[in-house]
């Protein structure tokens, strides 16, 4: 997920660096939500559907300003929770938290390669949309840079927006050296169904690739479970002792039962034994969370382990592994622990996770990040964001600082697709988005915002769009349609059959010589083969 920018005159980005004029709030718990290899990085969103825009609510003006709060932190009255498309009220706002995950498109390529279509209600499009790498320019400073773009889909009357966020990746030198350290307990799950190839072994190989990329001044502790819990190495300091944690994790091997409650609870009683005062503090759980012993609940293992959490930052990353995975279940562990997930499939995959990603996102960009987009009622007509069913944020929270968002690395992307419709012979402004984020270290405010315009539209999205858009709607629109599978989801303005997709995919891995890309194409034939 390395920034970079595609060069087209009609997005406008700005680069942060500027204070916010919101004043900050009293916070009311300790946050943390980092992720991969224990802190990879991801964006969450808010749930939107087909929104009308009512041009009397607050006349063309398009600022981000508070609105009604969802009553309970539900979706408003009379809107669905995103899986399908209810009437909405008149809204202009759209408002999520930068908190992404990416395990929901990993396990659908795994799924499809093994012949057989994916769980639809496990088909999250965000998190097929934020798997792919953007071109998005860099800000200068520590904040974000704003990208909005667009461009028309195959229905005329509607159009795809895309809002771009990303943050300064790590540099050399004093800038790395910047970053705490790290203290990561891994939690491996060595239960019997971790004995298939692909589960335990890939793990190993994971925590070792991590090992050696890891500073001198980090720590490692690992826990096992099965049947039961069992501390392996306590919170270790690296420098000096590589060699005894190769060996810890060498010598992880396979038992019975899958007890994760057991094995979660340890881990973060290990995790709060060796705490370490300004590190990143993480808890690693690398399982197929096909729990059959103890405590099966999200809620429930997680009512152990809320003391470290709200106490001490200390964030659940879930890791998902095997061709039996249990992604609901680790997704909500890693929703009600602060935390994220991601699944690995195979060496190239932990690479990436374990020894591109991490290293870069231990060092923070941002906290309580969020995202708001504030669309011109005089200008559209309807908008629907793509996905994000289960991560909203209440507009009127969005410069609310006791309100969580998500904690943001170096070099880092978020991307939100909208559908969008605009008013007939309609020109001028669509769209404004704001982040808000809250300094690392002095935890001051600052906001950068980003808009888009009507004749940046105006260009065909499989002809005129720049590569990486077509390659996040070739991945929206691919998630859209497994998830009709299911019912109850309504089919995005301008969707494409699965045999053009794999089309558009096949062009544009050539175009961007990338390997994700292709593996997209792959996995979209492989849906067409198995749908007829």
């Amino acid at each position: 997920m390395t920034p970079h920018q595609d060069d087209r005159t009609s997005r406008t980005s700005r680069t942060a660096g500027t204070a916010g004029t919101a004043r900050r709030r009293p916070r009311g718990r300790l946050i943390a939500a980092l992720a991969a290899g224990g802190v990879l990085l991801a964006g969450c969103g808010y749930g939107g559907e087909n929104r009308p825009i009512d041009r009397a609510a607050n006349g063309a003006d398009s600022r981000p300003r508070p609105a009604a709060s969802f009553p309970g932190g539900g979706a408003p009255e009379g809107e669905s929770d995103g899986r399908s498309a209810t009437k909405p009220p008149a809204d202009y706002l759209s408002t999520f938290a930068l908190d992404v995950d990416t395990a929901s498109y990993g396990y659908a390529r795994r799924t499809l390669a093994e012949g057989r279509l994916p769980d639809a209600a496990n088909v999250r499009p965000e998190e097929f949309v934020n798997s792919f790498r953007q071109d998005y320019r860099q800000p200068d400073g520590d904040g974000f840079a704003v990208t909005v773009d667009g461009a028309r889909t195959t229905d005329p009357s509607w159009s795809l927006v895309r809002v771009g966020l990303a943050t300064r990746a790590a540099g050399d030198g004093a800038d790395a050296e910047r970053r705490p350290p790290a203290a990561l307990t891994f939690v491996v799950d060595v239960s019997g169904s971790m004995a298939e190839p692909g589960r335990l072994d890939l793990a190993r190989t994971s925590m070792n690739l991590m090992t050696d990329r890891l500073r001198e001044d980090d720590s490692v502790a690992v826990v096992t479970f099965s049947a039961t819990a069992q501390t392996r190495l306590p919170m270790t300091r690296v420098e000096g002792h590589r060699d005894r944690i190769h060996g810890v994790v060498d010598a992880l091997r396979t038992a019975d039962s899958t007890n994760v409650e057991a094995g979660v609870t340890r881990g973060y009683d290990e995790a709060v034994k060796g705490l370490r005062p300004g590190a990143t503090n993480r808890v690693v759980l690398l399982s197929d969370a096909l729990a059959n012993t103890g405590s099966t609940s999200a809620d429930t293992i997680l009512k152990r382990v809320a003391s470290a959490r709200t106490e001490h930052g200390i964030t659940l990353f879930g890791v998902g592994v095997g061709s039996e995975y249990n992604d609901a279940f680790m997704e909500r562990l890693a929703d009600k622990g602060d935390g994220h997930t991601t699944y690995v499939s195979d060496t190239e995959g932990a690479r990436k996770v374990f020894c591109e990603d991490l290293p870069a996102q231990v060092q923070l960009r941002a906290r309580d990040a969020k995202a708001q987009v504030s669309f011109d009622p005089a200008t559209v007509e309807r908008f629907r964001l793509i996905g994000y069913d289960d991560r909203r944020v209440a507009d009127d929270a969005f410069r609310d600082d006791t309100v969580d968002g998500g904690e943001v690395g170096s070099g880092h992307t978020v991307t939100a697709l909208y559908a969008v419709r605009l008013r007939p012979g309609a020109g001028g402004h669509v769209a404004t988005a704001t982040v808000r984020w809250l300094d690392p270290n002095t935890r001051a405010p600052h906001e950068e915002s980003g808009r888009v315009e009507a004749a940046a539209l105006a260009g065909d999205l499989w002809t005129e769009a720049p590569a990486r858009l077509q390659v996040s709607a070739v991945a929206a629109y691919f998630a859209s349609a497994l998830r009709e599978r299911g019912g109850g989801w309504e089919r995005v303005p301008g969707a494409v059959s699965l045999a053009g997709l794999a089309e558009h995919a096949d062009r544009l891995a050539g175009r961007t010589e990338d390997p994700a890309v292709r593996q997209l194409s792959q996995a979209v034939r492989q849906a067409g083969r198995l749908t007829g």
